[in-house]
């Protein structure tokens, strides 16, 4: 089973450039976990056949959004955090409340859960890094809550390079937003909540980036940052028979992150 996540930054804008089909069919991918769609379910002009879709779309038109895309039909589709968690957690700020902004969407299938995330972005003066690390504890809540019913796969924009070799320049942007330590532990909490890091169970050490600024050439350059992700259940972790980076898939600012099992 192939399974993809990627940040499209706006679906529609990755259509009208003729780069998302192509995509799904090089790929092929069984389920397709996307962020920052952008867009409402009937906005969206993507006719794919073979895929369901569900889609977690923000309150505010043209922003954040998450959706799912599987030839899997699923048990259930949840959208957004549960009730009993966004009581637990204060997850609004003066930008406005996080639970409205579309950023989780989960479906539950026989031998597991998948869930599509994109996670606030602190923003450039930290503005918003008290309600991101709020975030943080209450999605590792819900993964919790999630596992202990059956095992976990989540994956997209975690917004944080996890560890120096996670992007090009750490000296440069230690403790700026997506590198500060509060950002940083949030991916500690995973691990140590026994999620696996897909990606770095085949891979070391640096040049492995998934977002690249649009300034000064930096994809091109390769002067990104790692801060897309496929986590896994420490069960499912004698499954996974590869995992990587697609950085040749373009259309966005992010590129594809990939996970394949033997399910």
């Amino acid at each position: 089973m192939k399974i993809y996540s990627w940040n499209v930054n706006g679906i529609r804008a990755v259509h009208k450039k003729g780069l998302f089909e192509p995509f799904i069919q090089k790929h092929q991918p069984d389920i397709l976990c996307l962020q920052e769609t952008k867009a409402e379910q009937g906005q969206s002009e993507v006719d794919l056949p073979d895929y369901d879709e569900y889609w977690s779309s923000a309150v505010k038109k043209g922003y954040s959004g998450t959706a799912i895309f599987t030839k899997i039909a699923p048990i259930e589709a949840i959208y957004g955090l549960p009730d009993n968690v966004k009581q637990k957690f204060a997850l609004e700020d003066k930008y406005g409340d996080t639970t409205s902004e579309g950023r989780v969407t989960t479906l539950e299938f026989e031998a597991f859960y998948v869930v599509s995330v994109y996670t606030p972005n602190a923003k450039e003066d930290l503005s918003r890094l008290p309600v991101r690390t709020e975030w943080d504890q209450a999605f590792i809540y819900y993964m919790y809550e999630l596992e202990a019913k059956k095992p976990v796969i989540f994956c997209g924009d975690l917004n944080v390079a996890h560890q120096e070799h996670d992007l090009a320049r750490p000296k440069e942007n230690k403790g700026k937003k997506g590198f500060t330590d509060e950002e940083r532990a949030g991916i500690d909490e995973m691990l140590k909540a026994g999620f696996v890091d897909s990606f770095r169970k085949f891979h070391e050490g640096n040049g492995y980036y998934t977002w690249w600024s649009h300034w000064g050439q930096a994809r091109d350059r390769n002067v990104g940052w790692r801060i897309d992700y496929v986590m896994v259940s420490k069960q499912l972790e004698p499954l996974i028979k590869k995992a990587n980076i697609h950085p040749d898939v373009l259309g966005s600012d992010h590129c594809p992150v990939s996970v394949e099992l033997s399910i």
